[in-house]
């Protein structure tokens, strides 16, 4: 058994997000460019742009983690190593059940931030992970909170940049330990770095977003999810 480590980004949207912008080789290109080892496209309630990921990722020499970002009815959660989605609008316990089920770790995203959909701590009973490091958290009193959290629950700690243009991925990343029999030549398995969360051999490495990308992004997430529901209602009104 041999001990690598690897820098990944799990937490990442390209434009299978209602707000995010990007196909998935602009993705994949801008972690390769960052140095990264993986990346994983978790697109909010989407999981088809992530499995394409996986198939593309081994070109840019990276390893793609396939994965989703679910709205639970308590907040959103990351299903990272699975090939389906688990269905939205479940309770947060229930969601860590079948992501795990299906063989995928569970972590809580900017956790507490009740503006971006963050878990309240009252909800979490159980999970893998907590995202300690989020590089769209404007707050470092949030990031002091899910640290103290993580700590006190035992919960390995990861990093995200939670990007939504290319140009973010790996402005937050996780390094973790792997332990796998692949040769230094060889791609790692997913369920390797899968393991390493699960361990917790994990580090929430980043930098936080600048306050003008932070307000051009909410910006540009409103009128993406404007557009989306307008699309939506029309199609609505087209079929009655």
């Amino acid at each position: 058994m041999r001990t690598r480590r690897l820098t990944v980004d799990p937490h990442a949207h390209s434009a299978g997000s209602y707000d995010a912008t990007g196909t998935v080789g602009e993705l994949l290109a801008r972690a390769s460019a960052a140095g990264l080892d993986a990346i994983a496209v978790t697109d909010h309630d989407a999981i088809e742009r992530s499995l394409r990921a996986v198939e593309l990722a081994p070109s840019y020499g990276l390893l793609a983690v396939p994965g989703v970002e679910v709205s639970t009815a308590d907040g959103h959660l990351l299903a990272l190593g699975v090939d389906r989605c688990p269905p939205a609008g479940e309770s947060f316990a229930r969601t860590v059940e079948r992501v795990r089920d299906r063989g995928g770790v569970a972590v809580v995203p900017h956790p507490f931030e009740r503006l971006r959909h963050g878990v309240r701590a009252a909800a979490v009973d159980d999970c893998d992970a907590v995202e300690t490091y989020n590089a769209c958290s404007l707050l470092c009193v949030r990031r002091r909170a899910a640290r103290r959290f993580a700590a006190e629950r035992g919960y390995a700690r990861v990093g995200g940049s939670d990007a939504h243009t290319p140009a973010m991925v790996g402005r937050a990343y996780t390094e973790v330990v792997v332990e796998t029999t692949a040769a230094a030549s060889e791609e790692v398995p997913v369920d390797a770095v899968l393991d390493a969360i699960r361990r917790g051999a994990t580090r929430a490495r980043g930098r936080r977003t600048p306050v003008h990308r932070f307000v051009r992004k909410y910006a540009t997430n409103a009128r993406l999810k404007t557009g989306a529901l307008l699309a939506s209602q029309g199609a609505t009104l087209t079929r009655r």
